[in-house]
């Protein structure tokens, strides 16, 4: 006989709370996807939301720009740092420059950069539009007959999709003056040889694949971040769980498609 906390499948057991997750989790799965697929059908209908576009491109990357430029600047700063010691065991110090831009440009650069998007801006969405959501602005808006869905979501994914390339493409410019800098706190190069040698190793697929996932990046964070702000309930408590939730499920898709994105440039190059 089963009691209320464990059930028998195919003779093992597993706890009830286990298997309400699972549900949980492939209910919101599916939830997600409706929601994906409603927003690439508004995206193409007018009216277009120019304005607001070009609002929340605004918001979402000229005010980032700062804290993404910061972030750059000392990952390129500690990651030239931290390489010294171990390059120089090999007598391999002139490959510094070659080493830190292709790490940065391939792999750490648009993941950390993502991630830090996904802190500031995923939250920023998730709380606006269940702030919004739990104040009943949304359904004011639907018997106004103004399209909440376009008007809201839409222009927010399309901002994440397109200012998170220009971010990332930004940080890693200042991650290479930040690496510049590394290099010369114990050593002297030239400005110019500096940058030779980073552009004479760095070849077009390392650049187009990681710009071409942080696109991937921001479509990913943008959409969940409005689908929990767009579906929030219980009052205030459920702001602050859209804004968490954005949060954590924005970074972690982050990885996931950081992952599969270096499977496929391992196939393809």
């Amino acid at each position: 006989m089963i009691n209320n906390e464990e059930i028998t499948t195919n003779g093992s057991i597993f706890p009830l709370g286990w298997l309400d997750s699972l549900r949980v989790f492939f209910i919101e799965v599916g939830e997600i996807s409706r929601f994906t697929l409603r927003f690439f059908k508004e995206v193409f209908i007018p009216r277009y939301e120019f304005k607001a576009l070009v609002k929340q491109s605004y918001i979402i990357g000229y005010k980032s720009l700062p804290l993404i430029a910061i972030t750059g600047l000392i990952i390129g700063l500690v990651l030239t740092i931290q390489a010294r010691p171990t390059m120089a065991q090999f007598g391999a110090e002139s490959w510094i420059p070659s080493m830190v831009s292709i790490s940065i440009i391939r792999e750490m650069g648009p993941v950390m950069v993502a991630v830090i998007f996904a802190g500031k801006v995923g939250s920023g969405i998730g709380a606006e539009l269940a702030s919004m959501k739990v104040t009943e602005q949304i359904d004011a808006m639907e018997v106004s007959g103004i399209n909440p869905f376009k008007y809201l979501v839409v222009t927010r994914v399309m901002a994440t999709t397109l200012m998170l390339p220009m971010l990332v493409t930004a940080a890693d410019a200042i991650s290479l003056v930040g690496a510049y800098v590394g290099v010369n706190l114990k050593g002297s190069i030239s400005f110019h040889l500096f940058f030779l040698q980073v552009f004479s190793n760095l070849s077009f697929s390392d650049v187009i694949p990681a710009i071409i996932k942080t696109f991937f990046f921001g479509f990913s964070i943008g959409i969940v971040s409005c689908y929990k702000g767009y579906n929030a309930n219980r009052g205030t408590e459920g702001v602050g769980e859209a804004a968490n939730s954005a949060v954590v499920i924005g970074s972690l898709l982050v990885f996931i498609i950081d992952m599969i994105a270096v499977q496929l440039t391992s196939l393809i190059y």
